[in-house]
């Protein structure tokens, strides 16, 4: 029975993490301010990680949790990179 459940919660979270996705893809693109879209970058790939997650829960590979600390570690760095230049306007001094 738990692992019937287990199913359906991991199906579930697929489906809404998916439909966050889109709503930052939205964000993205309608953004009104280039602060809007690098939040919306931010919570995109932090979605997109959860999702590789998921699938690593549901395949029970490992692979797909290497996957996902690299998405998180280059999202980070992005991230950071477009706040910098948004702040000063050049990434490298």
């Amino acid at each position: 029975m738990s692992g019937v459940i287990l199913a359906f919660a991991i199906g579930l979270s697929q489906i809404l993490l998916i439909a966050a996705m889109v709503c930052c893809i939205l964000r993205m693109v309608r953004g009104p301010r280039a602060q809007d879209r690098v939040l919306a970058y931010d919570a995109f790939y932090v979605a997109g990680m959860l999702l590789v997650l998921t699938f690593g829960m549901r395949s029970g590979t490992a692979i797909y949790f290497e996957a996902a600390l690299v998405i998180a570690l280059l999202g980070f760095v992005s991230t950071a990179a477009l706040a910098k230049f948004l702040m000063r306007g050049e990434v490298i001094e």
